[in-house]
């Protein structure tokens, strides 16, 4: 019998079980008068007698329903029984035997749902709802196996847009690559890794498109059979480890929170490089593709696409989101904070998406995870900087730095600050509330000692919160550099390095974005600053040395006279070849600072030199005259370049 020829039968049976229900009423109705006439008596005889026969025949038709009903499950039961010993799969037969297949299962659920409507008195008819119960179950099971293998199957290769990224490295490293704020025998480098914030959410196809409608043909009918649960199930373990492979390939590893805290922070720093890349692909598209296709399958079946959804998408989001948790409770070493705020800002920048994938009460255990790893990222970050500032203060130095140059702390402070300023937003959020850090962190022991105002004076209320706090760490590290320039012996020394110092910071401030930070009141104070270090240490180094060439009254006449003026130009002498020897072993790196100098330098020695011999050169007499002022000058010329010479050298060049 036919599908087609069932429903028909089916009709016909209920349309004669109504008849007879309201001829028996008819019946019931007239046999309560007694007075009728002839005819009327007659034609209630006939009416008896009809009914008589239609209740014969109705217990027939009773026999033939259920005749009918079991030579239906017959039917659909030899179909999906037919698939059951082979090995191939129904959706990789084409559509005609799909379309039967899916016409004999729901067959298989009417007659099920028909039977389980009816009050079945016999074991007969209890037999036949059991057979036809484990006909639709047997159907279920093949069904749930179908959609598995069009999910998987029909799975298209995920192949995200290339990430853009902005980096710091060229323009903020200088030379090497810093380990550690604690080792100063190690130079800088921060490099900054920022995922682009331009990129474009979009929706990619993570099935084929054509076999979207035979998966929500598929989830329709388990869901309308009852088998909705089984469903779902088949469907977040499918798309669950589709998420895992998505992780994999991006190379997120599964961790745990022990195994991030024991992690050396080379390798910890790489890991973090490619979560941030990581969540920012997987988030978008990818999840939100994922969203849109458990939408698509689920369309029709109320609020389970967001159940699926979510419990596909837990496991990897908690994957990604421990490993954030781990590096919010993990060191506050300074080299860490860049790495934080790339976390946190590709978290921040993603909230907006979770907030929209995971917004139902399903996804509210994500949602909520999701923010808290966020705000213990911020607190990070707060603390971590202040730590920062905390190592620039107490990092202690037993010994001077040689040559009297830029330290290996300020270059990593000047760079670091230099790589923070391309967080400015960022910071400024964070640090928002806790601007007043900056005016107190200091304590008055940690203050330069150069009779300056307090830092609190120097900070323009207008000063955003990052700027308060970068300007707060200059002057910790103004503080450091002074306490190390005292370790110096030698007075000039002592101004020469500051002098380094504080110029590579100005010129740092000047010639990068930080100029919009700390603004041009900071850099002309800088700047003088270096310049009055530069006076002092030429006062330092050649005020005595000069002294011996200043022109004297009593010097044009007499023996004693002559030998006072030779003696004198002689200790001159003595002096400057003690100066070239030991400056040319000082170092200014910066050309232009070096130049400067070595100028200003030449012009003081060389008009004191020339104007001393040419007033005194008949009284002292040539043969005294050991260099003259063009030599002196191309000596000057050998100073500062970190290599010590010496006068008596004919190889100095």
């Amino acid at each position: 019998m036919a599908m087609g020829d069932y429903e028909s039968t089916a009709t016909s049976l209920e349309g004669e079980e109504n008849l007879i229900a309201a001829a028996e009423h008819i019946v019931k109705a007239l046999g309560s008068n007694k007075n009728f006439t002839k005819d009327v008596k007659k034609i209630l005889a006939d009416l008896g007698s009809q009914l008589s026969t239609m209740a014969t025949i109705e217990d027939n038709m009773v026999e033939g329903k259920k005749s009918g009903i079991e030579e239906q499950l017959s039917v659909v039961e030899e179909k999906i029984m037919s698939w059951e010993s082979d090995d191939s799969m129904i959706w990789d037969s084409g559509p005609d035997e799909v379309a039967e297949y899916l016409n004999a299962v729901d067959g298989a659920r009417k007659l099920t749902e028909r039977l389980e409507n009816q009050c079945l008195s016999s074991q007969e008819e209890k037999d036949l709802l059991c057979r036809a119960h484990d006909v639709l179950q047997m159907a279920m099971q093949r069904l749930e196996d179908e959609f598995k293998h069009v999910l998987v199957h029909h799975r298209q290769p995920f192949e995200p847009e290339p990430i853009s990224f902005r980096s710091s490295e060229d323009d903020a490293v200088e030379e090497g690559s810093i380990v550690s704020l604690g080792d100063e025998s190690v130079e800088e480098s921060t490099l900054r890794d920022s995922i682009s914030r331009n990129s474009e959410e979009f929706i990619v196809d993570l099935v084929h498109p054509d076999v979207i409608s035979d998966l929500k043909c598929i989830a329709n009918l388990m869901f309308s059979s009852n088998y909705d649960h089984e469903c779902r199930q088949a469907y977040i373990l499918v798309r669950k480890d589709a998420l895992d492979e998505c992780l994999f390939n991006l190379e997120i590893e599964k961790l745990s929170i022990e195994d991030v805290l024991k992690m050396e922070w080379g390798t910890l720093n790489s890991k973090i490089k490619r979560w941030v890349r990581a969540m920012k692909v997987f988030v978008r598209p990818y999840l939100v593709s994922e969203k849109w296709l458990c939408d698509q399958t689920f369309a029709e079946l109320g609020s389970s696409n967001l159940v699926c959804f979510v419990e596909a998408a837990k496991a990897p989001m908690l994957q990604l989101l421990n490993f954030a948790e781990a590096i919010s409770i993990g060191s506050h070493q300074p080299e860490r904070l860049v790495r934080i705020l790339d976390m946190y800002e590709v978290l921040a920048d993603l909230l907006l998406d979770i907030n929209g994938l995971f917004s139902d009460e399903a996804g509210s255990s994500i949602r909520i995870e999701y923010q808290e790893v966020l705000k213990r990222l911020a607190d990070t970050v707060r603390v971590t900087f202040l730590e920062f500032e905390n190592a620039i203060a107490t990092r202690v130095s037993t010994s001077p730095f040689a040559g009297g140059g830029v330290h290996h702390l300020t270059r990593y402070v000047m760079n670091y600050i230099r790589v923070l300023a391309d967080y400015n937003e960022t910071l400024n959020l964070l640090l928002k509330n806790h601007d007043g850090a900056a005016a107190t962190s200091l304590s008055p022991d940690t203050s330069p000692a150069t009779g300056e105002e307090s830092i609190t004076k120097d900070f323009s209320d207008s000063c955003s919160p990052m700027a308060l706090h970068l300007q707060s760490l200059t002057s910790v590290l103004e503080a450091n550099l002074d306490k190390k320039s005292k370790l110096y012996r030698d007075a000039s020394l002592q101004h020469f390095f500051l002098m380094n110092n504080i110029h590579y910071m100005a010129q740092k401030v000047k010639n990068s974005e930080l100029r919009l930070i700390f603004k041009d009141k900071w850099i002309r104070k800088h700047n003088w600053k270096f310049q009055q270090h530069a006076m002092s240490y030429e006062r330092a180094t050649w005020s005595s040395i000069l002294s011996l060439l200043k022109d004297d009254s009593n010097s044009s006449s007499g023996s004693t006279s002559r030998t006072v003026l030779r003696e004198r130009l002689r200790s001159f002498y003595v002096a400057f070849d003690e100066v070239y020897k030991t400056q040319t072993a000082w170092i200014i790196r910066d050309v232009q600072l070096r130049e400067d100098l070595r100028i200003s330098t030449s012009l003081k020695v060389i008009q004191a030199y020339r104007t001393f011999v040419g007033r005194q050169m008949q009284h002292i007499g040539e043969k005294h005259i050991r260099y003259s002022a063009e030599e002196l000058q191309d000596y000057l010329l050998d100073l500062f370049e970190g290599s010590q010479k010496s006068l008596h050298n004919p190889n100095r060049r």
